[in-house]
């Protein structure tokens, strides 16, 4: 896989949003991030969908370079139509056409499905941590050890474990919604991440890449790596997207959510900054989850609603 595979991939998920004949609002927000962060500028936008629709599938599909790419590619598509609920008619029609043009054995995707629908079925409710958090300290630690633990997901070599990191961060939001009263639905959480743009194709799209690419990822992608030596790109982002949506969350829960969005934003790149100072003073602990976490173990306990 090389770099121009980027702007392929995000050509496939534009198609793979414009399936059912609309590109929905969690869709488009979903495409703007993957477009984002693969360094594909406009990749989402009216001029661009016409063009991705005039290629066709089998083009697309012919024109990546390799079976991780073609894989890639498939994941994608999937997670951008999942992203607004399950995959309808057309949607499952274009997967299943999309699949058949990139060559994929029947079953080299289950895996990956599977544990896509597992995901975005878990329960934000039933927390048994959050009683823990009582306080600001306990609050403020909570939201350090997961930003960690979703650091640690970064480094594990399994492609799978880039999943459980959208859910994670959610069940965050929900805890620090709870901690000051707030009764939250999954739409509500959903769309506060959003604002942030963190959504589970977006993330999904930077996780693969990055897995695929190694070192020649960074320059598409970026990352704030902070000082922290021997800590991946991914681990530095996700470091600090994780803590920053827990601390933005905060203040948003703590003022009444009477923040608009553009107050929201500034505040989760103020606090991007400060993951970023803090992240080489705990690169050694998340070296050290990243050894000790079971990624069955994880999803297990997202699904039970555990974490």
């Amino acid at each position: 896989m090389n770099a121009d595979d980027a702007s392929r991939i995000t050509q496939i998920a534009v198609m793979a949003a414009m399936a059912d004949g609309q590109i929905s609002a969690e869709e488009q927000r979903e495409l703007a991030s993957v477009a984002n962060r693969l360094g594909v500028p406009a990749a989402t936008t009216a001029i661009d969908q016409p063009v991705a629709a005039r290629q066709g599938i089998g083009i697309l599909a012919a024109s990546l370079s390799d079976a991780e790419a073609r894989r890639t590619a498939y994941e994608v598509a999937l997670a951008v139509c999942t992203v607004d609920g399950a995959p309808n008619p057309p949607e499952q029609a274009f997967l299943s056409a999309l699949h058949g043009a990139l060559g994929l054995a029947p079953a080299a995707t289950h895996e990956f499905e599977d544990q896509l629908r597992a995901m975005s079925a878990a329960p934000l409710g039933s927390l048994p941590a959050a009683g823990a958090v009582t306080d600001d300290a306990s609050l403020d630690q909570r939201i350090l050890q997961q930003a960690m633990l979703t650091g640690a997901l970064e480094l594990l070599p399994d492609r799978l474990a880039n999943l459980a990191i959208l859910p994670l961060q959610l069940r965050l939001v929900y805890e620090v919604g709870q901690r000051y009263g707030q009764q939250l639905d999954a739409n509500q959480v959903k769309d506060l991440a959003g604002t942030f743009g963190l959504g589970a194709a977006a993330q999904m799209v930077e996780g693969l890449v990055r897995k695929v690419l190694g070192g020649v990822a960074s320059n598409i992608l970026g990352g704030l790596l902070g000082g922290a030596t021997g800590l991946a790109a991914g681990t530095a982002v996700t470091f600090a997207a994780t803590y920053a949506l827990g601390h933005a969350a905060k203040q948003y829960y703590a003022q009444g959510r009477k923040l608009s969005a553009d107050d929201l934003r500034a505040l989760f790149t103020r606090f991007q900054g400060e993951a970023q100072g803090l992240l080489p003073q705990v690169s050694g602990q998340i070296q050290s989850l990243a050894k000790q976490v079971r990624l069955p173990d994880v999803f297990s306990q997202i699904r039970s609603g555990a974490f």
